[in-house]
């Protein structure tokens, strides 16, 4: 079975994807596009090799030869994209984040119940080999029980008045950097704990990018149901220490951490042991793991229900910050 997709919005994040459907021709292709910029749909038709292009994604639902959609859209954008495509009976690859709201999130469920379809969302960092064998090494009890974790994303962003565009705007970004960098390290640090987040406190911070209506740096404390503790750092003020991981786990008998590409294990009283894995383009990665399981009728490693736990935890955080106190995830 070749799974033809409708690619929906094809500005530069589609390229990703477009690159990851490429890469295996003979599993899917990219058969229909719809932009409303008739340029940016008419170069990811060209580079899907001929795709058919549309103005109006509910067209190309309506109309088009395809089994499943990858929606690359502006944040705001992404429930109603969901919703006319759970409709319509097509399968779903969503970038981040899913959607904005509880209500948009109470919606998405709902049509992903009723259609029966497939939704995965591209949460492409889990596809870094590093984070796939510390879930395997925690699932085995390497280091015990755990007890803290810390996640982190930051990098020196050259967005500006210029080219920020809609992530300037809360009403179509959702926030600032937390929703949007910052959810790659949110939805990293719910995989590795593998717990259902119960309590949020975050200190937000606007250090350099002050054009944006939203903040440029987070520092979120999450409390899971099984006593952990999440730490996530994200920024795009700066660049960060070089000793900084991109993810580190403790427990009661060690530790766990890595940079992106070795893994170290460091078990109390042991020396640390560092395994280098191979680097991977985590986009096509992604994109590889949905078509298998819309070939193979498979559960996503992440669906709109990890989807939901995350934007759970960014709307408490930003609760908590304009708060100034502890948001416990019932209270959304």
């Amino acid at each position: 079975m070749t799974v033809n997709v409708g690619l929906i919005g094809a500005g530069g994040i589609a390229n990703a994807h477009m690159n990851g459907y490429l890469a295996i021709p003979e599993a899917a292709r990219v058969t229909a596009v719809a932009d409303v910029v008739a340029e940016n749909a008419q170069k990811r038709a060209e580079q899907a090799g001929g795709a058919k292009v549309f103005s109006d994604y509910r067209e190309m639902l309506a109309s088009a030869d395809i089994d499943a959609v990858d929606i690359c859209l502006p944040h705001h954008l992404h429930a109603d994209a969901i919703v006319a495509a759970a409709a319509a009976g097509k399968h779903i690859l969503c970038e981040k984040p899913l959607c904005l709201t509880i209500e948009e999130a109470d919606r998405v469920q709902t049509a992903i119940k009723d259609s029966g379809v497939t939704l995965m969302c591209s949460h492409n960092q889990l596809f870094m080999p590093p984070v796939a064998r510390a879930r395997a090494l925690l699932d085995e009890g390497v280091i015990g029980d755990t007890y803290e974790l810390r996640t982190t994303d930051s990098f020196f962003s050259h967005l500006d008045p210029e080219n920020m565009g809609w992530r300037a705007h809360r009403e179509t970004s959702g926030g600032g950097e937390l929703i949007d960098t910052g959810y790659h390290p949110t939805y990293l640090l719910l995989h590795l704990a593998g717990s259902t987040p119960v309590e949020v406190f975050s200190m937000l911070s606007t250090h350099r990018l002050t054009h944006s209506e939203g903040e440029d740096s987070a520092q979120v404390l999450v409390r899971f149901a099984d006593g952990k503790v999440g730490t996530i750092i994200t920024s795009w003020a700066y660049e960060p220490a070089a000793c900084t991981e991109r993810f580190s786990i403790v427990g009661e008998q060690g530790s766990l951490w890595s940079d992106g590409s070795a893994l170290h294990v460091k078990k109390r009283g042991e020396d640390d042991t560092a395994t280098e894995l191979p680097q991977v383009q985590t986009i096509p990665a992604a994109v590889a793991a949905f078509v298998d399981c819309v070939r193979e009728g498979t559960r996503p490693i992440n669906t709109e229900a990890e989807g939901i736990d995350v934007l759970k935890v960014i709307l408490a955080a930003y609760k908590s910050a304009e708060e100034r106190r502890v948001v416990a995830l019932s209270e959304l």
